[in-house]
C-alpha cells in the first residue's frame, strides 16, 4: 500500500485517531509505504522507533509494512490525542522486512506484464503505476485514458497471471503527476508528491488577485493544470485587498481625480494615474483618506471625451510589466 491510498479520490482511509486517543502515552512518527512515497503520520506505543526501522501498520486491507522516516512531534496540548490515518502495531519480522524488500520488484514485473497486454490488446490506455497489497490479494493498476476503456480482457488476462484480484483505477493528469513526481518551478519536490492529500479547485482568478503574470507556461504545473500552489496565499491576499480601492474606481485626493490602475497589498499601496497623466503611489494613509467618486452611469469607451486611456504600469518590483489587454 502507498500514498496514493489516502487519496479522498482514490480510496479515503478509516481515520483512527479515536482509537489512538485512548491509549495513556502515544508516540507520533512520520512513516513511508513506498521509497518514493508520501510522509505519513503514525501514532504507536514504541518508544525507542528511529529512522529506517520497519514496522507493521495497521490499514484498511491488513497489515502493511512501512518505514520509518523520522519522529513527529506532539500537539501543543500533550493531552489531546493528535488526529493520525495509521496506527503502528509492531516491529516487522526478519521475514516480512524480506518479502518487504521484494515488492517493488514484484510491482515492477506487473508493471511490465500489464504493459505487454495493454499493447497486444491495443487498448488506448496509458499504465501509470501498479501496487501490490502486501498480503498478495489485490494488485491495483492505475491508467490514464482520454475516456472510459472496455479493459475486461485485460483484466481476465491479468487474473489468470497473477491468480488475486486485480482493480483498473482510472485516475487524472493531476493524479498521474502526484505519482510520477517531479520538480516544480521552485526547485523543490512536487507538493502533490510530497504532502497534498487532495486537490483543490484552482481558479485563474487566484492568479489574479495575487497579481501573477497570466502567461499559462508561468502558472501552471509539470501536469498543465495551473498550479497547486496558488491556493495558498489566496485567502491571504483577498483579505489584505479589504478595503482597498479597487482598479478602475476613481478617487479624490488634495483636489486631484485618481484612477486606480493597479492594488499592491504586499506594500499596502495603490498605483493610481491623474487625469493629467500623472502616475503617483498612493500609501495606505492617502488612499484611506482620498474620497471615492460614484461611477458615471454614461457610457464613454476609449478615445471619447471624457474617457480614460489606460497608462503603462508603474515598476513596483524593478521589473517593468506590460500593459494588460482589456
Amino acid at each position: 500500500m502507498t500514498d496514493a491510498d489516502i487519496e479522498p479520490q482514490l480510496v479515503e482511509p478509516a481515520p483512527i485517531g479515536e482509537g489512538c486517543g485512548e491509549e495513556t502515552v502515544l508516540h507520533y512518527y512520520k512513516i513511508r509505504f513506498r521509497e518514493q512515497g508520501q510522509e505519513l503520520t503514525a501514532c504507536a506505543q514504541l518508544t525507542d522507533l528511529v529512522r529506517g526501522d520497519r514496522v507493521m501498520v495497521r490499514t484498511e486491507q491488513g497489515p502493511e509494512p512501512a518505514t520509518v522516516v523520522s519522529r513527529s512531534p506532539r500537539g501543543v496540548d500533550s493531552a489531546i490525542a493528535r488526529p493520525v490515518n495509521y496506527r503502528i502495531n509492531r516491529r516487522a519480522s526478519d521475514e516480512e522486512c524480506e518479502k518487504y524488500a521484494q515488492l517493488p520488484q514484484l510491482e515492477q514485473q506487473a508493471f511490465r506484464l500489464c504493459r505487454r497486454q495493454i499493447e497486444k490488446l491495443g487498448l488506448p490506455m496509458h499504465l501509470v503505476r501498479v501496487e501490490r497489497f502486501f498480503n498478495g490479494s489485490k494488485i491495483i493498476f492505475y491508467f490514464t485514458a482520454e475516456s472510459r476503456v472496455d479493459f475486461r480482457e485485460l483484466v481476465k488476462a491479468l487474473v489468470q497471471e497473477f491468480r488475486t484480484r486485480v482493480e483498473m483505477r482510472q485516475i487524472g493528469v493531476r493524479h498521474e503527476t502526484q505519482m510520477t513526481g517531479g520538480l516544480g518551478a521552485c526547485g523543490r519536490e512536487l507538493c502533490c508528491t510530497a504532502f497534498l492529500n487532495k486537490f483543490d479547485s484552482v481558479s485563474i482568478k487566484m492568479a489574479k488577485a495575487q497579481d501573477l503574470p497570466l502567461n499559462p507556461a508561468k502558472i501552471s504545473g509539470l501536469c498543465n493544470r495551473l498550479l497547486c500552489c496558488l491556493t495558498y496565499e489566496y485567502e491571504t491576499y483577498k483579505t489584505m485587498k479589504k478595503g482597498m480601492p479597487r482598479v478602475g474606481r476613481q478617487v479624490q485626493l488634495e483636489g486631484k481625480t485618481y484612477l486606480v490602475t493597479r492594488q499592491i497589498p504586499l506594500l499596502g499601496k495603490v498605483a493610481a494615474v491623474s487625469s493629467e497623466g500623472e502616475e503617483r503611489l498612493l500609501t495606505e494613509e492617502e488612499w484611506r483618506a482620498a474620497d471615492p467618486i460614484a461611477k458615471s452611469t454614461g457610457r464613454k469607451g476609449p478615445g471619447k471625451k471624457g474617457g480614460w486611456s489606460k497608462p503603462a504600469a508603474i515598476d513596483i518590483w524593478g521589473m517593468k510589466d506590460e500593459p494588460e489587454e482589456e
